[in-house]
């Protein structure tokens, strides 16, 4: 049990995509306007993450290495398909806030790196307590910035306001994702190595 476990803690604080794999940028900069955002972008990218490693793995042994890349892709995509159709149906508000960050979901290098580094050689229970962890970690990475972001740049977390006035416009634009993100990532190996 604890070599299981340490396959979901491992993408939580070792392999971190965010703050220390600095994976999958484009999405984390983009979609973290409010922890909302964040949390949805993350979970999308975590049923992607976890469906495309269980299928790579099956695939793995029967694919020829001059293929491998662009069968993942397929497989990717087609899971990213699934999310954008469930997505349309159940939750369209949060289908036109992350917009176009859905498609590329497939070429995010966090979904191909773990099919790359861990899903092609281990079973498929394995692979999928990996997508659990990584995918979790990445959805907590950009929750958190998310919120810092919507706390000093309005005043509100997860869309209640709770302080008067505007915050720091600058937090809710491209500027403040860099200062959040790279603060956090000082702050989280800090932590890290602590531990």
């Amino acid at each position: 049990m604890g070599k299981k476990l340490s396959l979901i803690t491992d993408g939580f604080i070792k392999n971190n995509p965010t703050f220390v794999l600095v994976l999958g940028m484009c999405p984390t900069l983009a979609t973290t306007t409010s922890a909302i955002n964040g949390l949805e972008m993350g979970l999308a990218t975590l049923f992607v993450l976890v469906l495309s490693n269980m299928a790579i793995s099956l695939l793995a042994p029967i694919v020829p290495d001059k293929v491998h890349i662009p069968v993942y892709i397929v497989v990717i995509a087609t899971f990213v398909t699934v999310l954008q159709l469930v997505m349309q149906a159940f939750t369209p508000g949060a289908y036109a806030t992350l917009g176009l960050f859905i498609p590329l979901i497939v070429v995010n290098c966090i979904v191909l790196g773990r099919a790359e580094a861990f899903a092609n050689k281990h079973n498929v229970w394995e692979s999928a307590l990996d997508g659990i962890g990584v995918g979790l970690g990445f959805t907590l990475s950009l929750t958190v910035i998310g919120l810092v972001r919507e706390v000093l740049g309005s005043g509100a977390a997860f869309g209640w306001k709770f302080m008067p006035g505007d915050g720091v416009l600058a937090f809710v634009m491209a500027p403040g994702a860099f200062l959040v993100l790279g603060y956090l990532m000082v702050i989280f190996n800090k932590y890290l190595k602590k531990s």
